[in-house]
This record gives C-alpha cells, sequence and structure tokens, in this order.
C-alpha cells in the first residue's frame, strides 16, 4: 500500500483568520478550500489550542496538527450543519457526520503530532443523541433518514468519518474525549492509519477505529484505550444494507496495544455486506472484556469469513477471552435472540465460518472461549491452535467443525 502524496505548498490556518480560543471553523475551512483549489498541499494547525465546528476535507489536502497543538471541536449542533451522508451504527442516514468529515474525495490526511480533542460529554450533541440504532429504529430509517435536530434528536458526529473516499492516511495524531466512534471510513477504500492513539476510556460508544464497508486496509504501530470496541471491523445493518452489498474486506491490522475496551479485535455487529479477508497479528492487550469478539444477530445478514487472529498477548480479560455471539440479547433483538425455534435461512441470515486463532496467550480469564452459533447458520470451521491459558473452560452450542490445541 502507498500512503498518499501532497504537493509541497502549505497554508498555516492563522493566515486565513484563526485566532486561539475563538471558534474558528471558517478561517480553518477557508485554508482547506484554498490549498484545495491550488492543487492540493498542508493545512498547517500551529502549536496553540484552537477551537473549531465541523472541518469538511477536500481531495489532494494533509490537515496536520502540529506538535503541540490542540483542535478542540465545538459540542454544538448548529457547527455540524447542514447535515450530510454519512452512516451510524450501520445505517445510512443524513445527519451531523463527522467533526473531520469528507465525501468522495481523494488523496486525504490527517497526520501531525498534535491532539484532536472532543467536546465535554455533557455537551448539547450528547444531551439531545437519538441513542443506538434499534430494530424499530431501523425500520424508522428506511423511510426518514433525515437528523437535523429539527425534532429535538440529532445522531452523534464520529471523530473522523471519511465517506466514499479513496487513498486516506491518519498518521501521529492523538484523539481524545471522544463523544462516539473516533476513526470511522465508510464506503471507502485504500487506507493507512498508523501512530495514533485514541484515548476515550469513561464513556460508552466511544469505538476506536471502525471500518466500515471499505477495503484495503493497513492499520499498524496505533494504541488505543476505548470505551467500547477498539479494532472494529463492520459492514452495514439490515436488508438495504444487504442489498447494497458491499462489504469490509483486505484487512490487516498488526503490532498495536489495547488499553482497555469492551473487544479487543471486534468483527461486528454489523455484518451485512459481509467481513471477509481480515488478517491480525501482533497485538498487546492489557485489559479488554474480550480480546476477540465476533458477533452478529439474526435480522443483520452477511457475516464474517476468513479471519486469521495471531500472535496475540492479553494480560486479563474481564469475561470471554474469546468471544463469538451469533445471537445476542432479547433486549436489543426481542425474540430474535431466543435459540430456539430454529428459524428459516433468509437473506437476513449472518454467517461466520473460517477463523484461524494461532498463538494466543492469557495470563487471566473468567472463561477461554465462548462460541454461540445459530441452530439454522452454526459457526463453520473455526480452527484454534497454540493456546497457553491457565483457564480452559469452554462453552459452545451450534457449532460445526471445530479444532482446538494448547502449548502448556
Amino acid at each position: 500500500m502507498q500512503a498518499p502524496v501532497f504537493p509541497s505548498r502549505q497554508i498555516n490556518i492563522k493566515k486565513t483568520g484563526a485566532v486561539e480560543g475563538k471558534i474558528s471553523t471558517d478561517a480553518i475551512q477557508k485554508a482547506i478550500d484554498r490549498i484545495a483549489r491550488q492543487g492540493g498541499g498542508t493545512i498547517t494547525v500551529p502549536k496553540g489550542h484552537w477551537l473549531t465546528g465541523r472541518l469538511i476535507l477536500k481531495s489532494n489536502t494533509n490537515l496536520c496538527i502540529e506538535e503541540g497543538a490542540v483542535l478542540e471541536f465545538s459540542g454544538h449542533i448548529k457547527d455540524y450543519l447542514p447535515v450530510v451522508a454519512t452512516r451510524n451504527e450501520g445505517a445510512d442516514i443524513m445527519s451531523l457526520g463527522a467533526m473531520i468529515y469528507a465525501y468522495n474525495e481523494e488523496n486525504i490526511a490527517v497526520t501531525g503530532n498534535g491532539t484532536l480533542l472532543a467536546p465535554d460529554y455533557d455537551c448539547e450533541i450528547s444531551k439531545k443523541q437519538n441513542g443506538g440504532v434499534t430494530l424499530d429504529m431501523e425500520q424508522k430509517l428506511k423511510t426518514d433518514k433525515l437528523s437535523d435536530g429539527s425534532n429535538g434528536r440529532v445522531f452523534m458526529p464520529t471523530f473522523i468519518g471519511p465517506v466514499k473516499c479513496s487513498n486516506i492516511l491518519i498518521e501521529g495524531v492523538t484523539l481524545k474525549r471522544s463523544i462516539f466512534w473516533n476513526i470511522v471510513p465508510v464506503y471507502s477504500k485504500n487506507i493507512i492509519i498508523r501512530n495514533i492513539t485514541v484515548s476515550s476510556h469513561g464513556h460508552g460508544r466511544t469505538d476506536g477505529i471502525d471500518i466500515d464497508s471499505s477495503q484495503d486496509v493497513l492499520i499498524e504501530n496505533s494504541t488505543l484505550d476505548c470505551g467500547d470496541d477498539c479494532f472494529t471491523l463492520k459492514s452495514g445493518r439490515g436488508e438495504e444494507a444487504v442489498d447494497l452489498g458491499i462489504p469490509t474486506e483486505n484487512v490487516v491490522i498488526r503490532n498495536c496495544h489495547i488499553k482497555r475496551g469492551t473487544g479487543g479485535i471486534t468483527i461486528g455487529s454489523e455484518t451485512a455486506g459481509m467481513v471477509r479477508n481480515i488478517y491480525a497479528e501482533n497485538i498487546i492487550m492489557d485489559n479488554p472484556v474480550h480480546a476477540i469478539y465476533i458477533k452478529t444477530r439474526r435480522p443483520r445478514g452477511g457475516g464474517g469469513e476468513n479471519i486469521w487472529i495471531k500472535n496475540i498477548t492479553v494480560n486479563k480479560s474481564r469475561s470471554a477471552a474469546i468471544n463469538i455471539d451469533m445471537l445476542g440479547s432479547e433486549r436489543f433483538v426481542g425474540e430474535l435472540g431466543r435459540r430456539m425455534p430454529e428459524r428459516e435461512v433468509n437473506k437476513l441470515t449472518p454467517c461466520f465460518r473460517n477463523i484461524f486463532i494461532n498463538d494466543f496467550e492469557i495470563n487471566s480469564c473468567k472463561t477461554l472461549l465462548k462460541a454461540k452459533g445459530l441452530p439454522e447458520s452454526p459457526i463453520e470451521n473455526l480452527i484454534i491452535k497454540g493456546i497457553k491459558s491457565n483457564c480452559k473452560t469452554i462453552s459452545m452450542h451450534d457449532t460445526g467443525k471445530f479444532e482446538i490445541s494448547f502449548n502448556e
């Protein structure tokens, strides 16, 4: 993979009117637009504390947050209007989008050794959030995709969220105090994310990196401390996303560190377009709830296949170290969360197959493996080798071919 290369021209946001301590969205956006019109280059956010609303990257632009710079984002709905095309928990909507957004652009980057700072968690956006996409909400969004706050509610903006973009680089930056998912490329391709730090532990729904219906991705040398899942692979939810059929595929995750989070390496639970050809290696995890968390639900569709995970070292898992769950909970999917009766297979029936886990070492966990398939769609070809663990407790149902071996 090749990172995007930018022309040598640069512009400092102070040149277009940005002032420390004053909201400077227009000035920063002016710098981005000017560089883009000139053929591309780097927009520099210098040392200091800068305030902004939503920023929209354009083709051939690199937003560089220099060391010592803090770019803090507004928590007011008005600073993310008008609404833009985006995706929230697998559902396509028109809403606030992302704090750093791009649509149908190419050769874009967010780089530097500075800090991106989300608004306080009790900001207006958080107070008026819709919450998660329930089954009822999913049905409503088929006909009413607009969420601009006019009804008093909005969907949360992600932190960095390019949509339908290609040749993306996110490198060096630290993301702090997120109010929702952090880095979320959607319908995008050729993505490199490296040497970044996410610090969002303490608040739920603050995933680290979500790759959503995107292809050809390299994630490396990064550290995540999250309030929800960490490295997460998704591809939409429900009938609309199944019909669209855009997978997340060809993803490498390597040489990374997970401090805390719900799932360390996570697939799902939005899997409608399929998640496949995933390779993760050389990951150190301190204290996740689940080190490996592979999940979907009966009405989600799609599923996952061809997943290789190797050389994983875990200090402590607070629940099942390896958790593969296709049922979910009645709380979220109603009676579909009940194992029986066996349902008729249809296009919304998910599947998981060809999952290979090698060289997995864990110091402490309550359960080593939980695997819950569906009676109508068992987990197929789950091969786990080279496990080193004092705990050997395994709980399984509705699985096909399965192998496990231990290193003493």
